[in-house]
């Protein structure tokens, strides 16, 4: 059993940061990557940053150079620090997780997603 939970949702205004953060636990060897999504309403899923086990990020334009993902591999945790936040950054957020089970093989899992909302 293997659980992802994210916190640090919340309301901010525009221009203001949150830092968001996505821990893993249970039958884990190792964390291969940890991404985060978001989906506003109506809207599909979309990717907001992703980090490799070896560290290696990637962001989509939207959010490049505003969003900065780390991770704690000793915690089997992820962060996503958000800055200069802007009404249409207003999304469920959520973590993927991509990992080798303790047993063997791999899986994957998905948190239950944190609400973001930024408006004055």
């Amino acid at each position: 059993q293997v659980q992802v939970v994210e916190s640090g949702g919340g309301l901010v205004q525009p221009g203001g940061s949150l830092r968001l953060s996505c821990a893993a636990s249970g039958s884990i060897f190792s964390i291969y990557g940890m991404t985060w999504y978001r989906q506003a309403p109506g809207k599909q899923r979309e990717l907001v940053a992703d980090i490799a086990a070896g560290g290696h990020t990637s962001y989509p334009d939207s959010v490049k150079g505003r969003f900065t993902v780390s991770r704690d591999n000793a915690k089997n945790t992820a962060y996503l620090q958000m800055t200069s936040l802007r009404p249409e950054d207003t999304a469920v957020y959520y973590c993927f997780v991509r990992y080798q089970k303790s047993a063997g093989g791999q899986g994957t899992d998905w948190g239950q997603g944190t609400q973001v909302t930024v408006s004055s």
